[in-house]
């Protein structure tokens, strides 16, 4: 396979949450009128532009900037959506569902929105905090009793607000594996494996992004409500604001559904297809499908401070939530360090201040404050951006992994409310941005096959690595002899499956049978004195893999064929 391939990675799928700045795949953007039929080469563009609120003029071609941005990205779909002052701007579609079939996005195609579900978490503890059901500041095991952190303090300090902002002393996309690629654990025994899961950093003494505590959220939203996180969310967040198209995962979804298909670079060079996923051990952290055209709501009762949309009860507004609540939401509780940005085009986007408070992320931009946050799903990618004072909200959901495509069109239309005396091509800058962090992915491979002993043979021979390895928070890995190859296989996890091919010495290169996960890893095994293995670890190979495909945290060690399994 050519060197590159080994390490190319179009992006990071949930660390698009992280690099706002940088966002590590997309590219540019075309123009023409959104009320108006795109003259795309996927044919017209569903659109629904609200009469009564006029588009500024820096959006007038703004039809034909989106279809530029699909097309230098490759992002077959777009879906985007502009409310402001309470009313809905623009709502369109841009581009196809699906490669190589007919059906077009519009304002009401569904789509996995990832991370974005991480607000209607919180959203849903703090509708139960104003109920009395429960308070921000109680401890996780005042409500689950058996909750346990690997470090005793932690387990009995952790608050409920400590599970929103990522701020556990957890290292980044720690135990995602329990989850991700989706594995036959269920949502409690994904929380019993915290115990194992090792703390690497301060507790509350920095950020470092999780999902597995969403998934304690959950289980803290289902002691407390009575209900499934399905049944509360549908009935207490969906329902009130009128998300009538909102699902909460792909087990929902029905044949004939306006649906998007993710894609991805299978093999790192073919876009292909990407299969529904549904998280249903972790649905806090990130399982919704929704339209723009239901975010669009969202975002309205969001910037309305939680106010709904229609008369409320002895002529009172309703409230899906208090502004109290609101604001506990939106106050930093994590500071992030702000980054240089990687070139000089990017210094505009560059915040005074950066942080995390309740699963929004919070930041400036041309001396407004911005709440936004951003999601990653195996062939989608998103972003919801409000800007309270100016009562501006944009959502843009796509159908392939470029975050630079959301990022694009983001701050295209935030140029055009806050800047509209200067119109910046940010489908170029943010392509320049990926090809720079494509290159270095390129020069960590070339590192890696410069320090190789291309001479260094496996110690053993290849059946002797064989066999059950089992590491204290996931569970078994198994390496088996199959005609003289060794394969391996998460016993969790139905995707990971790959074959061992020898690298130097004892460390091994793992290729994934599914190509699309772009997670190819190296598997390096030390010996005893003896010559007996000792232990096995891994760790991505290319920088751009997702974290979330966190091997390196993994301490695999040789099972005796009588050991008992004891994974739950």
């Amino acid at each position: 396979m050519p060197k590159h391939h080994l390490f190319r990675h179009s992006l990071s799928l949930r660390t698009v949450n992280l690099f706002v700045l940088l966002a590590l795949a997309g590219s540019a953007g075309a123009q023409t009128p959104p009320a108006t039929a795109s003259t795309s080469d996927t044919g017209p563009a569903s659109s629904n532009v609200a009469a009564s609120t006029a588009l500024p003029s820096q959006l007038q071609d703004f039809g034909a900037y989106v279809d530029s941005a699909r097309k230098t990205f490759d992002v077959p779909g777009i879906a985007v959506a502009i409310v402001k002052d309470g009313k809905v701007v623009m709502e369109q579609g841009f581009g196809l569902r699906e490669i190589g079939k007919p059906d077009k996005v519009d304002a009401h195609t569904l789509f996995a929105i990832a991370s974005n579900t991480k607000a209607f978490t919180a959203a849903a503890l703090q509708q139960l905090a104003e109920a009395g059901k429960l308070k921000m500041d109680d401890r996780v095991i005042d409500h689950l009793p058996w909750f346990r952190m690997s470090d005793p303090y932690v387990t009995h300090e952790m608050r409920i607000r400590d599970l929103l902002a990522h701020r556990s002393g957890l290292s980044l996309g720690a135990g995602d594996l329990l989850y991700w690629p989706p594995t036959s654990y269920t949502t409690k025994e994904v929380v019993e494996h915290l115990r194992y899961v090792p703390i690497k950093n301060g507790f509350r003494s920095g950020y470092a992004y999780d999902n597995i505590l969403f998934s304690v959220a959950t289980l803290v939203i289902e002691q407390a409500s009575g209900q499934s996180y399905a049944d509360y969310v549908r009935t207490h967040l969906f329902q009130p604001v009128g998300m009538d198209e909102s699902l909460i995962d792909k087990t929902y979804l029905k044949p004939g559904m306006d649906v998007a298909m993710g894609h991805a670079r299978a093999n790192f060079k073919d876009l292909e297809p990407v299969p529904p996923m549904a998280w249903l051990n972790d649905p806090g952290a990130g399982g919704i499908y929704a339209s723009v055209h239901d975010l669009a709501k969202w975002m309205n009762v969001q910037l309305a401070g939680g106010v709904l949309p229609g008369p409320g009860k002895d002529g009172k507004p309703a409230r899906l939530f208090s502004e109290d609540s609101q604001q506990q939401m939106w106050s930093m509780l994590t500071p992030i360090t702000i980054k240089q940005p990687p070139i000089p085009e990017l210094a505009p986007l560059t915040p005074h201040f950066y942080g995390y408070g309740e699963s929004w992320f919070l930041s400036d931009y041309r001396n407004q404050r911005l709440v936004w946050h951003t999601g990653g799903w195996p062939g989608m990618v998103s972003r919801i951006t409000l800007v309270p004072e100016l009562h501006l909200g944009v959502v843009v959901l796509t159908n392939q992994e470029s975050g630079a495509a959301f990022n694009a069109v983001t701050y295209r239309v935030l140029d055009a409310y806050l800047n509209p005396t200067q119109k910046t091509d940010w489908v170029a800058v943010y392509d320049k941005a990926v090809k720079q962090a494509e290159s270095k992915a390129d020069g960590s491979f070339a590192t890696h096959e410069k320090a190789r002993d291309k001479n260094g043979k496996p110690s053993l021979p290849l059946a002797q690595y064989a066999g059950t390895y089992r590491d204290p928070w996931y569970g078994d890995v198994i390496i088996s002899n199959e005609g003289g190859k060794l394969r391996l296989r998460f016993s969790k996890t139905a995707q990971l499956i790959g074959t061992l091919s020898p690298w130097q010495h004892d460390t091994f290169t793992v290729r994934w049978d599914d190509r699309a996960l772009n997670a190819d890893a190296f598997i390096s095994f030390s010996l005893d004195m003896d010559g007996h293995i000792r232990e096995a670890r891994m760790e991505p190979i290319s920088p751009l893999t997702d974290f979330s495909f966190d091997f390196q945290d993994l301490r695999l060690a040789p099972v005796k064929p009588d050991s008992p399994d004891t994974g739950e």
